[in-house]
């Protein structure tokens, strides 16, 4: 079989996956493909495999392992820029995980739920008295995850467009290696007088709780607390935003998905775990290196080759998922991989779910006649950003 160019191209205006990744599940699930670089790693595109692979330890998620695959530059320039916990392998990533376990739980992110929709319902007033058209991107979508991690981290919100400026630019493939340096360095800069601001005075967020119980105890640098803010703050602010409005718009292209909601709200949760599976916003797939020989599906997989785990494919696979391209909000419990699998499963998967629940609820409930005001084949989607989604969502509501 040729050895595909990777990324795939998806179709202008769609919320499917690139078409060969169905094919590739039937005639070639675990087989090559070829990066800018002239690297061909493994491409997993079905369900089953991508767990197998996601759960076993003898694939590295460290950057620095040999035969570790880069999507693009720019990538290449970010993953090796300290990505501590989600770039690191066991006893160092669960060292540093269990410090934020007990912020991430389940039940101390629902204390954050009543947060979430009083910062929610500002944001629905902003849009209204902006007036019609509104941009549910810029209005909306992005400010909402920024204000939420800006809680969560104790950082002012008046720096809010310094981290979304420079997140954007870590976020687009088309980025030099070079700008994405640039862009870490200037988030961790922060971050690193952050830190230290909480050490002289600390609050009550969680980079306060990191440097009192932690720092103070010698279980953790300053640095290292400075990098994973940095990474929270990324990792929490494209995907959630870009899931939300991605979210809206789907329900707007299927008007019998969004009338069930809208009928019953008590829908919401399950709706957002379908919305999660079919849009699978995260489009770029999990990289990973062997650290030794594996068969996975089928095919030997050597030590030193890279691997590929397509989660928009195995989230759309049929034999996990029946009738899989189809947007179905009363799906039984959707076991979707779009927040990972395994050890690096996302750590603010709560927070995410949290805050998509409370903005679909709201936004539909208050705004029940919620609609494009531009042609859908008008809107301008993602397509070279490592979060899919749409760049601008002109809506009307009257």
């Amino acid at each position: 079989m040729t050895i595909q160019d990777y990324p795939m191209a998806r179709a202008s205006h769609t919320f499917d996956p690139p078409a060969p990744f169905a094919l590739r599940r039937d005639d070639d699930p675990v087989g090559k493909v070829r990066l800018w670089d002239g690297t061909t790693p493994w491409l997993i595109t079905r369900y089953a495999d991508a767990q197998a692979v996601l759960t076993d330890e003898r694939f590295s998620a460290d950057p620095n392992t040999p035969g570790f695959p880069f999507i693009t530059p720019a990538v290449k320039a970010n993953l090796r820029f300290r990505q501590l916990m989600i770039r690191d392998d066991d006893p160092q990533h669960g060292r540093l995980r269990r410090m934020l376990n007990k912020d991430f739980m389940a039940r101390r992110m629902e204390l954050l739920r009543p947060s979430v929709q009083h910062l929610v319902d500002g944001l629905v007033d902003d849009l209204v008295a902006g007036g019609e058209p509104g941009d549910l991107v810029k209005t909306f979508a992005i400010p909402l995850p920024s204000m939420v991690i800006c809680l969560l981290l104790g950082v002012p919100y008046e720096d809010h467009d310094f981290f979304q400026q420079r997140t954007l630019r870590v976020a687009d493939r088309r980025t030099s290696e070079e700008g994405v340096r640039a862009a870490n360095q200037e988030l961790t800069e922060y971050m690193v007088r952050l830190v230290a601001a909480k050490d002289a005075d600390p609050g009550d967020d969680l980079v306060s709780r990191l440097v009192v119980d932690q720092y103070r105890i010698g279980a953790i640098t300053q640095q290292e607390i400075a990098d994973l803010a940095r990474m929270i703050l990324v990792a929490g602010h494209e995907s959630t935003a870009h899931m939300t409005a991605l979210s809206v718009l789907a329900l707007l292209q299927h008007p019998e998905q969004r009338a069930l909601l809208q009928a019953d709200p008590t829908t919401v949760p399950n709706a957002v775990e379908e919305l999660l599976r079919y849009l699978t916003v995260v489009h770029n797939g999990l990289p990973r290196a062997a650290r030794e020989d594996v068969v996975i599906g089928g095919q030997l997989i050597k030590a030193g080759d890279g691997l590929l785990v397509a989660l928009p494919s195995a989230n759309r696979d049929h034999a996990a998922f029946p009738d899989g391209d189809r947007l179905d909000i009363g799906r039984p419990s959707p076991r979707h991989l779009t927040f990972g699998f395994g050890i690096h499963h996302c750590l603010g998967h709560y927070l995410a779910r949290i805050e998509v629940q409370v903005a679909l609820e709201t936004l539909f409930r208050r705004l029940p006649d919620l609609r494009l005001a531009v042609p859908f084949d008008s809107l301008e989607f993602r397509h070279q950003m490592a979060v899919y989604g749409v760049f601008e969502l002109p809506v009307a509501w009257s």
